[in-house]
């Protein structure tokens, strides 16, 4: 069945003791995407799952020792991703903290995915404590769960122009 067939059905499946056989096609699935993809992808993939299957019931980071405030880069794995979106283990600004939740907007240190003028990347240069030339992903910014944090790696100071900057081209784009 298709995922849509499968949530319109789901009282009847759950009635009828058929979660077995979702859970097979999902299998499945899985198992033919991951021969389709790279080495890399895979280890992403893997990792990722991973860092989900211990992590998903922790409610921050704090969980983990890892204390954050806004204007901190992180280390965050955002988990699965669909076309066009950040997944998996990227970097992210923090640009505020409610409830355990944080909105990050994520961070790239890869050159040849933000050459061009492309309005939703804005690039950021040298940031101290990162290794490369950053950039963010302003079309990709989102809440989150704390819990995704791996590690803080660097700071821009929220009084910074670099960093009220990044919050104003956010608004905007959400204007």
């Amino acid at each position: 069945m298709e995922p849509k067939e499968w949530m319109m059905n789901k009282n009847i499946v759950l009635k009828n003791q058929k979660l077995e056989i979702l859970k097979e096609q999902a299998e499945k699935e899985e198992n033919n995407l991951l021969v389709s993809l790279s080495d890399n992808e895979i280890f992403d993939y893997m990792v990722s799952k991973l860092n989900y299957c211990r992590r998903k019931m922790m409610g921050s980071c704090q969980d983990f020792n890892v204390n954050i405030r806004c204007g901190d880069i992180c280390f965050i794995d955002f988990g699965n991703s669909y076309l066009y979106e950040i997944g998996y283990l990227h970097f992210g600004l923090i640009l505020s903290m409610q409830r355990g939740k944080v909105f990050v907007v994520p961070i790239t240190g890869s050159n040849t995915k933000v050459s061009g003028n492309k309005e939703h990347i804005m690039q950021l240069g040298k940031i101290e404590g990162m290794s490369k030339i950053s950039a963010c992903y302003l079309n990709d910014a989102k809440w989150i769960n704390s819990s995704r944090i791996i590690d803080v790696k660097a700071h821009i100071p929220v009084d910074s122009a670099l960093y009220l900057s990044i919050k104003q081209r956010i608004h905007e784009g959400i204007g």
